[in-house]
């Protein structure tokens, strides 16, 4: 007999609601989707602001879960379980997630489970393409995360292989748009710049590559900051600024980096599946470049499309499915948010 799980995502900037059907093979199936997100009101700001967040989710939340089940043609009482992203993210926008998921669970009379953010990015690649082959490599980018990831389990089993050690791949984008005079987020106006600039105008350095760096830990903080600077020595010779190339050349330091890293680590481990997830895989140089090199390599690599990059509920669905389906004990009524919540820890 299939269940219906809900799943809540409220993590950062944007209120999601997610709806997915775990049948009896474990197969998960999406029924619906809707986020609401209030990244115009912290474009002002240049970020995220997290009291406005936490208000913006106060307001959205009750909206945003009647139209999923509007969407997926349900009813309340048709959910057999409900998930949650207990961590990791913003503290106040986490607890209201949290606070609404535990009030449903508790009304429905249904299990709760909190989950990690980290997690279901990976795991909303099952929406789309199917079980996820074990072991598979994750290579995680979005806003606040740069990561590289063994995935054994996508219930019980994730290993850190390496991470950012100053500005994640996203937070990067943000920093380079404003100092390139583009709009906040940054990574698709950059995105847009760069397809009509020249990738190789400027040598922008590459971090933490050297034979003495991490093999698969990741620094984007001097990037960005060698951005500014050639921007600034530019200015100060009278030059116009070619935004477009500069925007290519920073983008494609970025994709050498990470796509160049991640396969590195596919070949060590000889894993041959590689799922790119998170808000970043959407930006299309970062996958065109993964596919040439995965092809070379010969890996198999998996992107979802762009809507199920950035946060979402029915990435969090998805992931209640899998922790419903590995039998994971549920959570309890008085479980937390944990804005620092490690990636290793599934679900609390």
């Amino acid at each position: 007999m299939s269940r219906i799980i809900m799943g809540i995502e409220s993590s950062c900037d944007e209120t999601g609601a997610g709806l997915v059907r775990l049948h009896d093979e474990g197969t998960v199936e999406l029924l619906a989707d809707e986020v609401a997100s209030s990244v115009e009101q912290h474009a002002r700001f240049g970020g995220v602001v997290p009291e406005v967040a936490s208000r913006a989710h106060l307001e959205a939340m009750v909206p945003t879960v009647n139209r999923a089940f509007e969407a997926a043609g349900l009813k309340l009482s048709d959910v057999d379980a409900i998930a949650v992203t207990a961590g990791p993210g913003l503290a106040g926008a986490l607890l209201v997630g949290v606070s609404a998921a535990k009030a449903y669970s508790a009304a429905l009379g249904v299990p709760l489970y909190g989950v990690n953010h980290l997690a279901g990015h990976i795991a909303v690649d099952t929406l789309q393409h199917g079980p996820l082959p074990t072991p598979c490599l994750a290579l995680l980018v979005s806003g606040g995360h740069t990561q590289l990831l063994r995935v054994d389990d996508i219930a019980t089993g994730i290993t850190e292989l390496g991470s950012t050690v100053d500005d994640a791949a996203g937070e990067a984008y943000d920093k380079v748009a404003r100092i390139l005079g583009l709009p906040y987020p940054g990574g698709p106006p950059i995105d847009k710049a760069a397809k009509q600039g020249n990738p190789d105008a400027i040598p922008f350095p590459r971090g933490m590559t050297g034979p003495r760096d991490a093999k698969f830990d990741f620094s984007f903080s001097g990037l960005k900051t060698a951005v500014a600077r050639w921007v600034e020595g530019a200015e100060r010779r009278g030059e116009e600024i070619p935004v477009n190339d500069v925007a290519a050349s920073f983008q494609e330091a970025v994709a050498d980096v990470l796509t160049a890293k991640a396969v590195r680590a596919a070949k060590e481990y000889e894993i041959g599946t590689l799922v790119i997830s998170g808000g970043v895989a959407a930006n299309s140089r970062l996958s065109e470049l993964a596919r040439e090199r995965c092809d070379a390599a010969g890996i198999e690599l998996r992107v979802p499309r762009p809507r199920l990059c950035t946060d979402n509920g029915a990435m969090i669905a998805a992931l209640g499915a899998h922790v419903v389906a590995a039998g994971v004990k549920e959570s309890s009524l008085d479980i937390s948010a944990n804005p620092a919540l490690p990636v290793d820890v599934v679900s609390v």
